[in-house]
């Protein structure tokens, strides 16, 4: 999927039309270049901001709006929200003003300013997809928020960036500097009366900035916690104005719908779900990466044709099909669309589309484990199920581990999932923490039993022998000699 620009001009040109030919069936990744990203003169040669030029000169907001509702666009970041319909609760774009009377609709009226934020703040584990486009082609994403701003009536944006990301974050402001430079940000915009600010916010890094809430709080320079909701961030967001939060590869998806329109956006996949989709794989395989597919691709296709299979020597165990706070799947799924609503019906959810992929030779209690420590770590403590639940659950999944549980602890886990599950916490990061650790348990309940009767982690155990056998092996040998 990575793309290498070479450095003499012929061999540049093959490079754009080979990219080039691929534009209608790979539009995000087609142009992705890790070493050499294009420059903006580059980006306009091969069609940049033509979706942006259509948007601004072609189509009011409203069609705009109504484009990208009808080509089916859902939200990449996780939830699989229709973004037509998330920037439909805009204000100014709905047919009659809201009534200020209402406390939760006290800021809001269809003639003020509303503000676009890019969550770039890309913190799930096993999650990789989002920086391959910062890094590989930034002025796709300036041109997809300048149609995103556009349609909402915004005329500030913000790209909320991970911290950890510095590469992505000094190609980005190389490219937010180029677009101000040839009249694509600031005033008047390409001779429009249209005018939008973009600015570059690295993150200083919480998990909790994936909830919208908690990422608005952080930009205002708050501590990162969610808000309650109503009001939604559509009313009532950044400084208590209307604003939108999109994912990166959400929004990159705009300039090719503009471009092509929504009947090739749903061409694109064969799928209820239309357009593409950056799927990754990482864990037990042979060829961990990022690969944009038409959605709906199988588990056994993205597994086995993309990623190689597993490592040699290890066998599928289970795999989180979109992060780290998605429900394990086993072999038996491996033949399900990864689509939103098959995964649903499986058991879990497409999250983010990363696969984390469980091997026979590792540990599932010990995976759980890890990933439970992470999400503790990352609470933001403000309700008590999540505050105090997740360290409580990595408590007794280390003592589980060490070969120190009881099957009293299993059932006091069990407990725990129900106590932090949804509706009883503040917002969704408990209840992500919880899906892995359940699913765990009903899939591989044989392998915390075994931990608890043997009083240790029997993978570990067969390890060590294996090594002591090797070592006595080679001493007899060395003997023999």
């Amino acid at each position: 999927m990575t793309n290498t620009t070479p450095n003499d001009s012929s061999s540049s040109e093959n490079w754009l039309e080979q990219a080039l030919a691929q534009a209608l069936t790979k539009p995000l990744t087609h142009l992705i270049n890790l070493e050499n990203p294009l420059d903006f003169n580059g980006y306009i040669k091969a069609g940049g901001y033509m979706g942006a030029t259509k948007a601004l000169k072609e189509f009011s907001p409203k069609g705009v709006l109504e484009l990208v509702s009808d080509s089916g666009l859902k939200g990449r970041g996780g939830a699989g929200f229709p973004t037509g319909m998330k920037w439909s609760c805009v204000p100014a774009l709905q047919e009659k003003k809201i009534s200020t009377d209402s406390p939760f609709n006290q800021n809001a009226n269809e003639h003020e300013n509303s503000y676009l934020i890019c969550n770039g703040d890309e913190m799930e584990p096993g999650t990789f997809k989002d920086r391959y486009l910062l890094e590989g082609v930034p002025h796709q994403l300036i041109e997809a928020m300048i149609i995103a701003s556009y349609t909402i009536s915004a005329n500030k944006a913000y790209i909320f960036l991970r911290g950890e990301y510095f590469l992505a974050a000094e190609r980005l402001q190389h490219a937010i500097d180029e677009a101000y430079e040839n009249k694509w940000l600031g005033e008047n915009i390409q001779g429009t009366n249209y005018q939008l600010d973009l600015y570059l916010h690295t993150s200083a890094g919480r998990y909790i900035c994936g909830e919208e809430t908690a990422l608005i709080n952080a930009l205002e320079g708050k501590r990162a916690t969610p808000r309650a909701k109503p009001p939604f961030p559509q009313v009532s967001g950044l400084f208590g104005k209307p604003t939108v939060v999109n994912n990166v590869e959400t929004l990159c998806n705009l300039p090719h719908i503009l471009k092509h329109g929504s009947a090739w956006f749903k061409d694109l996949s064969p799928d209820s779900d239309p357009g593409t989709k950056m799927y990754a794989a990482c864990g037990q395989v042979k060829n961990p990466g990022v690969w944009e597919l038409p959605m709906g691709v199988t588990i056994r296709e993205l597994l086995y044709d993309y990623a190689g299979g597993m490592k040699d020597g290890a066998n599928l165990k289970g795999l989180l099909p979109g992060g780290a706070s998605t429900d394990f799947l086993t072999e038996k799924h491996l033949d399900t669309p990864m689509d939103f609503d098959s995964i649903g019906k499986a058991g879990s959810r497409l999250g983010t589309g990363g696969l984390i992929v469980l091997g026979d030779k590792h540990c599932p209690v010990a995976m759980v484990l890890n990933l439970l420590q992470f999400f503790a770590q990352e609470s933001c403590g403000w309700c008590t199920p999540c505050r105090d639940g997740t360290p409580w659950a990595v408590e007794i999944l280390t003592r589980i581990e060490q070969g120190q549980g009881s099957h009293e602890d299993l059932t006091q886990l069990n407990e725990l999932c129900d106590f932090m599950w949804l509706g009883k916490t503040h917002c969704a990061l408990a209840p992500g923490a919880v899906e892995p650790l359940k699913s765990a348990m009903r899939y591989f309940k044989y392998d915390f039993e075994q931990h608890i009767e043997q009083g240790c982690c029997p993978i570990e155990a067969n390890k060590q022998n294996h090594q002591e056998q090797l070592v006595s092996n080679k001493k007899e040998a060395n003997h023999g000699e």
